[in-house]
């Protein structure tokens, strides 16, 4: 046990730096569009489950993983596992996942600082749909307007994680937490109150059982859990970081049920953000990019002192994507510590500038280096990038933290209980053994293979075959991580129970 390792200076602390790290843009730009499309509140309540039932005992496991272990998962596994066991293989896929997910997410949160200044300076004001969207194609294919937000966001991300966790990390990501709650309260208030929101609070909140059925029950299901599975970031590490720097006073389940909570709060208040705001104004609030750099815009200009709301969103906007970045950033940064045995501060020296390097193929991916297209036409190299980490890296890393932690070959449920039920609080239930041993694992596979189903199949059935092909591949590999077996798994045990 490393005694001398940071920790969270409150508990508070923990929790905003946690939910900083999970609501990221899809909150606000799919979540309530998908809600609405699928029933409203009734989609809520079935994802509201599927988050119980999916993402918390994920988290739980990441959360229990680094704070048993004291360590990043560059260390975690090694720490844990029995020897002559494969666990410790996957500390290079979540390293790399870190990564990839930072080569494009950077640039994303690039065009929110971006956006902030557009906004601020007026640039967007009085324009038409066609001239705003013109601005954003314009900013996309100039690759030094991206390039220099883009290493904004390097600098000034690696230079909060470089300040440590509590003067840093914990310290920034709390005042901009609190803050982008605070904003998020102001502009619901503000749509709510536009005439002809009702309309929009209508489609987003009342339950639509006839929608549900247009939809398909299965498709309306299947879209809740995949939200559940994928809102809270897990499955490369970015969780387990901050669980290493948690103290052992409280029990891991009510912890990590506060941070669903604020997660699922934010994802709810983005809708009451933007779904009656646009349908004030006629606008269809589809998913995606242009829902933010086109429509939204469209809508402040349309609304009495617009250009302040446009503003404040885009600074709310700015916080939610730094907040992940950052956190992101301090998974990286502690990573390339336990991996290399290097200081704080030379990880992050390095890693400004491999993050910003790494990130360039986004950048160009839209201008330059338009004309590749690496899965399918109209993609691009950022696409490539989030297949990888948010269809593979993601979901494997989630199956392999499951299998982790209650197979024998692995920590094994027992040591995993024994961390999760360490301190005050919400007792981890008795019951969920089968559930996490069996069920879960299988939910995360249809998860995994539909979702790569669903890409591939209006390309044909050939290009499916590949790519499921492709897939099955990939998650044999994590079965065959997860099927070494320990020398001494017993006596591995013992040892790991006394360090707790």
């Amino acid at each position: 046990m490393n005694d001398n390792r940071e920790k969270f200076a409150s508990r508070l602390g923990f929790i905003l730096v946690s939910a900083g790290c999970a609501v990221g843009l899809g909150n606000v730009w799919k979540f309530p569009y998908i809600c609405g499309k699928n029933g409203g509140a009734a989609f809520i309540v079935i994802y509201l489950l599927c988050l119980l039932g999916l993402g918390l005992p994920i988290l739980i496991c990441e959360y229990a993983i680094g704070r048993g272990s004291n360590k990043s998962l560059g260390s975690a596994f090694k720490a844990l596992s029995p020897e002559g066991t494969r666990w410790h293989h996957f500390r290079w896929v979540a390293y790399a996942g870190n990564y990839l997910l930072m080569m494009f997410y950077t640039m994303v949160a690039g065009w929110m600082l971006n956006y902030f200044v557009y906004s601020l300076s007026g640039k967007l004001t009085d324009k038409s749909v066609d001239e705003i969207g013109g601005e954003f194609s314009q900013m996309l294919a100039s690759p030094g307007i991206m390039t220099f937000w883009t290493f904004v966001v390097v600098l000034v991300s690696i230079g909060v994680c470089s300040l440590g966790l509590q003067k840093g990390v914990e310290k920034i990501s709390k005042v901009m937490m609190i803050l982008l709650l605070a904003l998020m309260v102001v502009m619901a208030v503000n749509s709510v109150m536009l005439e002809g929101s009702a309309e929009g609070l209508k489609f987003y909140l009342v339950p639509d059982f006839n929608k549900m059925k247009e939809q398909g029950i299965g498709n309306v299901v299947f879209a809740a859990m995949s939200h559940a599975f994928f809102t809270l970031g897990l499955g490369i590490g970015s969780m387990e970081i901050f669980g290493s720097y948690l103290s052992k006073d409280c029990k891991l389940t009510g912890e990590s049920i506060n941070v669903v909570i604020l997660d699922t709060v934010v994802a709810l208040t983005a809708g009451i953000i933007i779904i009656p705001a646009c349908f004030a104004y006629g606008i269809n609030p589809g998913a995606g990019p242009s829902l933010l750099f086109i429509t939204l815009p469209n809508v402040f200009n349309q609304m009495p002192g617009g250009q302040l709301w446009e503003v404040l969103f885009f600074v709310f906007m700015a916080f939610a994507a730094l907040s992940t970045v950052i956190a992101v950033y301090e998974n990286i940064i502690a990573m390339t510590m336990d991996l290399f045995g290097c200081s704080r501060k030379r990880a992050s020296i390095v890693n400004l500038f491999v993050i910003a390097a790494l990130s360039m193929p986004a950048i160009l991916g839209y201008n330059v280096l338009s004309g590749i297209e690496p899965i399918g036409a109209g993609t691009t190299l950022m696409d490539l990038e989030d297949f990888i980490v948010s269809y593979n890296i993601l979901p494997l890393g989630c199956l392999l933290f499951v299998l982790f932690c209650t197979r024998k070959n692995g920590w094994g449920y027992d040591n995993f209980v024994v961390e999760v039920n360490e301190g005050n609080g919400l007792a981890f239930p008795k019951w969920m053994k089968p559930y996490m041993m069996y069920i879960l694992p299988v939910i995360d596979l249809v998860i995994y293979f539909k979702g790569y189903y669903d890409m591939f199949k209006p390309q044909g059935t050939k290009v499916v075959c590949i790519w499921m092909t492709i897939a099955v591949v990939l998650s044999l590999l994590v079965f065959w991580i997860a099927a070494g077996h320990g020398s001494n798994n017993k006596k591995n045990k013992v040892v790991i129970n006394k360090k707790q």
